[in-house]
């Protein structure tokens, strides 16, 4: 048994903890010829689908173990528990509890949502769209509320709304929530006018809804037996869901399924795609009998979205060798890629990231050197503008809108020093409208924290962008502790924006940075390229040389670091721990996706089919196989001294199963030489995302915190 490392609380009391022990159960295995030994399997229930329906149903044993670890976590860490209070307060009191957002206009409505004061949830409300605008917090006089999150929620343990989708007539509204953190959503129909439930219950769903222009029906992606999104059905108001009718099946495991809606509002979109591959088809709105249209037949490695104007379609797509993307045009009766026709042509390493279409303007979100920009196009004439901002580092993003034919689109902006502004900008006019600023009832002086860019290089010589965040009076010597914070999956792109909680560690002396890693796109579709499959080690190397870069800019020191990373993410902190465990203080891996290897080996579980593009199927190709297995953070646990750790995991997760974190944690205990200490925490009653409500995820924050500060004895 071993006590709490040096550093914190328990350990300084004189008071040793003893950690759990879970028990080696052995399970050997042979892949492409070699021997995998995997001691704790056990700990991923058999029965695994069923708990993510009801959580009751998980195995004592393992229930059993994951509550010592919980215990474990709160006992050793119940001496700081004042300052995880503290730390509660200080962001609650960076939120406007009351807040409302900015109205969203729809013919005769403007929807929006906001919450109460000491509300968890948030409220979905409309009102008149020629009413003035919208009080900067509390009730408005002339809403409705539509759907009232903290009273859908209560007396549930766990409560999260996914959609709210009104009818076209605006007498109906399509809402989905979860209440166990599977993601399995619930549809419900809200009549508007006397505010009660239709005795539709649509079950086991992505939670994605889209009306038909009548009103009566609407389409739904159900998820199959082992949680994927692979139908899409039509629900019949007033008719039970085993009658709704099936209008697409994806047969092929290793692609999703998702559904929208054309900004337009012409068609139903339905999109099937795994990370380097989609395909597209449409259905008329107005003809919910029609059968669905494919714009082009899936081809490996042509990734398209489709927008729709008048008798033509707009496609964002990498045809042609357009690695960071064009946009093309094709005709509404013949859109197949040989009647693609290049409207803004590919540039490399300016990525388009985004396509918005209103019924005169074409607007794109770039990306350039991690430096985001918006692009308005007049299509009566071809003529284009930017809109851009000056800071070192930001954080730029397009709001879609429920309106088509208007000359407004609306954009939110912030830096890491900068809270959210959220304007409205004239596509003709070019005027900037101010709609909200984020507001800090506690008070916040931007003046007072500086924000950088910087670059690290890379072993091969790539430089990789870290975004920086510090006070103003910090003194640069190298003393400082440091939060580095990295993802690099997916091509996912990490946002320098403004987060009120950050101030807790900041205004405590830390540096907070975010390792702009590859396996994102912050430089363009190479950069995710060059971060995935058998180029997956970057994204760790990429990482290592960031800390190393701060280290020598003297923004800290060995040892005054800790990496914070989720989901994929967190996969890069096991592998972090792995590979430079002496550069780190501590390490938050957060759901972590650690237990590579044997998930990807597992076609059942939900995302391991879909996942093949970005990891490799180890089962099919050696190749993959020895890449997986040479950083795999669970196989690669070694007798050496680790960092204090903290891993956090949800019970009901479908994305990163909770073993994942478990079996890792018990891994690192059995074989590390010294360090630590290691804490596993499973919220028992949320998944992937943690705690819904928006004051309970303050908990999770404070714990992640209060771990930081006293890895680098700042507690």
């Amino acid at each position: 048994m071993t006590e709490i490392g040096r550093g914190f609380p328990a350990h300084q009391t004189g008071m040793p903890i003893a950690h759990p022990i879970a028990e080696a159960r052995p399970r050997r295995f042979s892949v492409h010829g070699q021997e995998i030994t995997d001691p704790y399997a056990w700990l991923k229930a058999e029965n695994w689908q069923t708990v993510l329906k009801d959580p009751a149903a998980l195995p004592e044993d393992i229930a059993a173990y994951l509550k010592a670890e919980n215990a474990f976590a709160e006992s050793a860490l119940a001496r700081t528990a004042d300052l995880r209070k503290q730390l509660v307060a200080e962001m609650r009191g960076r939120i406007q509890e009351d807040e409302s957002g900015v109205p969203d206009p729809d013919g005769p409505f403007a929807y929006y949502t906001r919450h109460r004061e000491g509300g968890q949830h948030p409220l979905i409300c409309r009102r008149p769209a020629t009413s003035p605008d919208v009080p900067e917090s509390g009730p408005d006089p002339v809403e409705t509320i539509l759907i009232d999150g903290d009273q859908e929620g209560a007396g549930l343990p766990f409560f999260e709304i996914a959609a709210a989708v009104h009818s076209d007539d605006h007498a109906r509204l399509a809402w989905s929530a979860d209440t166990k953190g599977s993601e399995l959503y619930t549809i419900r129909v809200r009549d508007i006018a006397t505010g009660l439930d239709l005795d539709d219950r649509v079950e086991a769903t992505s939670g994605e809804a889209v009306w038909a222009a009548d009103g009566d029906s609407f389409w739904y992606v159900a998820l199959d037996a082992n949680h994927r999104p692979a139908k899409v059905l039509r629900h019949r108001l007033g008719t039970a869901q085993s009658a709704d009718e099936t209008v697409y099946t994806e047969r092929d495991a290793g692609y999703f399924v998702h559904i929208g809606k054309t900004q337009s509002g012409a068609f139903l979109d339905v999109t099937a795609s795994d990370h380097e591959t989609s395909e597209v088809r449409l259905l008329d709105r107005q003809a919910a009998e029609a059968p669905l249209r494919l714009v082009h037949p899936r081809e490996p490695l042509l990734i398209y979205g489709v927008e729709h104007r008048g008798d033509r379609l707009f496609i964002r797509t990498n045809a042609d060798g357009a690695e960071d993307f064009k946009i093309v045009t094709a005709p509404l009766d013949d859109p197949g890629r040989a009647s693609w026709t290049d409207l803004v042509p590919h540039r490399p390493g300016v990525m388009i990231r985004h396509l918005h279409l209103l019924a005169d303007h074409l607007i794109r979100l770039e990306i350039e050197n991690a430096r985001p920009r918006i692009v308005v196009r007049d299509l009566a004439d071809d003529s284009e503008h930017t809109v851009a901002f000056d800071e070192e580092t930001y954080s730029l993003g397009l709001r879609a809108g429920l309106a088509f034919d208007t000359q407004t689109i609306r954009f939110v902006y912030s830096s890491m020093t900068t809270p959210s502004e959220t304007w409205d900008y004239g596509c003709r006019s070019k005027a900037r409208t101010l709609r909200k600023r984020q507001a800090v009832p506690s008070g916040h002086d931007p003046a007072a924290y500086v924000t950088r860019r910087l670059f690290a290089t890379a072993p091969d010589g790539e430089r990789v962008p870290i975004s920086l965040l510090h006070r103003r009076d910090l003194v640069l010597d190298g003393s400082a502790p440091l939060l580095l914070y990295g993802y690099g999956s997916y091509g996912t792109l990490m946002p320098a924006a403004f987060r009120t909680s950050l101030l807790s560690l900041v205004d405590r002396g830390f540096v907070y940075a975010i390792a702009h890693i590859r396996g994102g796109t912050e430089k363009g579709w190479r950069w995710y390229l060059d971060g995935k499959r058998e180029k997956k080690p970057n994204t760790f190397t990429d990482f290592i040389a960031c800390a190393q870069a701060l280290i020598a800019a003297r923004y800290t020191a060995e040892k005054r670091i800790v990496a914070h990373g989720g989901s994929a993410g967190g996969m890069l902190m096991g592998a972090v721990a792995n590979m430079a465990p002496g550069l780190f203080a501590g390490i938050v891996a957060d759901v972590p996706f650690v237990d590579v290897l044997n998930t990807m080996l597992d076609a059942e579980l939900p995302l391991t089919p879909p996942e093949w593009p970005e990891w490799g199927n180890p089962a099919e190709s050696e190749a993959a196989f020895r890449t997986i297995l040479s950083y795999s953070p669970y196989d690669n646990v070694a007798a050496q001294d680790y960092p204090a750790i903290l891993a956090l995991g949800g019970l009901t997760d479908p994305r990163v199963t909770y073993w994942e974190p478990a079996k890792w944690v018990a891994r690192l205990r059995a074989t590390m030489t010294g360090g630590g200490p290691v804490f596993l925490r499973i919220n028992m009653e949320a998944g992937h995302g943690g705690a819904a409500g928006r004051f309970d995820r303050l908990e999770e924050v404070a714990l992640i915190y209060e771990f930081a500060l006293m890895a680098v004895g700042k507690a």
